[in-house]
């Protein structure tokens, strides 16, 4: 808890200075290392239910609580290993006996160790879920409604549509697409009103903005660890971005960063292409930089993830501008420390 303090109170600095956490720029996020071919994985089904998602979290946080290593990824890898990747297997009993086992003086890679492909669901499960549970800290209203700062462990990662902005959504990953070309649908079409709060699902470095004509108006973030890339598209006509917001920006989890719409599908700008107003999330992992474009690109199924992060969403408020914000100052220590990390490189 000793660092957690050290950072809250640099973040404490530089909010009383007035610092937009998303206006620094440093330097791009870190890249994936090139690696030869065979040495870094070329494909992840990830098709973990929200059951498990729910019930591993659950454990990797009474697990912290208790002084046991059990980092969430690394219990999933467990039990996917165990189930040969049958994820229709799962039980939350089997996760229960995962956790007596780490009671009784046992560790996940040991008992990993027991199965072969381990190793793969530990790096693959933790490419898609490392960045969203740890530390961070939140000024919430005490007793007398003046907000304090807390600092907790627990889920970093949010919904992608703010608290109180309905939507829908079903496992549409892989759906035919036919605009331009035949291609296949890489990510999941959250339904609901043109503009509605759209936030970061994980903190990370603005990677792209601007106009495409398939996504329309689109933002693309990068993790701080370089292995998960988000992608937010066809955000709103005329409005589509957090004022502010560029590439470069660094941005935390549950910031407004644009506006549910309908852009794309059109070689001419800022035009609704859409039938229906829809946020476009993906999530693409690149263990290897020479996987961010091309063939070698893995998008994965993120419709469980979205209804995993339902349990947190971004509280926001209107200002006087139309615009959004979150209510509770925030901070995510991850991104304190790459703010560090990268002004002291510079």
């Amino acid at each position: 808890m000793r660092r957690g303090k050290i950072v809250l109170a640099g973040i404490l600095l530089a909010a009383a200075a007035g610092a937009a956490l998303f206006a620094a720029r440093p330097a791009a996020a870190p890249a994936s290392e090139a690696l030869p071919a065979s040495s870094y994985i070329k494909w992840v089904d990830f098709n973990v239910p929200s059951a498990a998602l729910d019930g591993s979290y659950r454990a990797a946080v009474t697990a912290h609580g208790e002084g046991l290593s059990a980092p969430m990824p690394d219990l999933l890898a467990c039990l996917a290993a165990g189930y040969w990747g049958n994820w229709k297997s799962y039980r939350a009993a089997d996760l229960d006996r995962l956790m007596d086992r780490l009671r009784a003086g046992e560790t996940l890679d040991g008992i990993g160790g027991e199965y072969k492909d381990y190793p793969y669901y530990k790096e693959a499960y933790g490419a898609v879920l490392n960045g969203m549970v740890g530390d961070y800290a939140i000024a919430l209203p005490d007793g007398d409604g003046e907000p304090r700062w807390q600092v907790k462990y627990g889920l970093k990662a949010y919904c992608p549509v703010a608290e109180g902005f309905g939507f829908s959504h079903c496992d549409d990953f892989g759906n035919a697409r036919s605009f331009g070309y035949r291609r296949r649908h890489l990510g999941n079409d959250l339904m609901g009103n043109v503009g509605s709060p759209i936030v970061a699902v994980e903190s990370g470095v603005v990677e792209e903005l601007g106009w495409n004509q398939y996504g329309g108006w689109r933002i693309g973030i990068r993790s701080f660890d370089g292995r998960r890339y988000y992608y937010y598209a066809h955000l709103r006509k005329g409005g589509p971005y957090q004022p502010g917001l560029e590439k470069g920006s660094v941005v935390q989890a549950g910031d407004v960063i644009g506006y549910l719409g309908m852009t794309g599908y059109s070689n001419t700008e800022d035009v609704n292409g859409m039938k229906v107003p829809h946020l476009h999330f993906g999530m693409q992992l690149i263990f290897d930089e020479s996987q961010k474009t091309g063939n070698g690109e893995i998008w994965i199924d993120v419709y469980q993830l979205v209804n995993f992060l339902e349990r947190n969403r971004s509280t926001v408020d209107r200002g006087a501008d139309g615009c959004y914000s979150r209510r509770y100052e925030y901070l995510d220590f991850s991104a304190a420390q790459y703010l560090t990390d990268s002004r002291g490189a510079s």
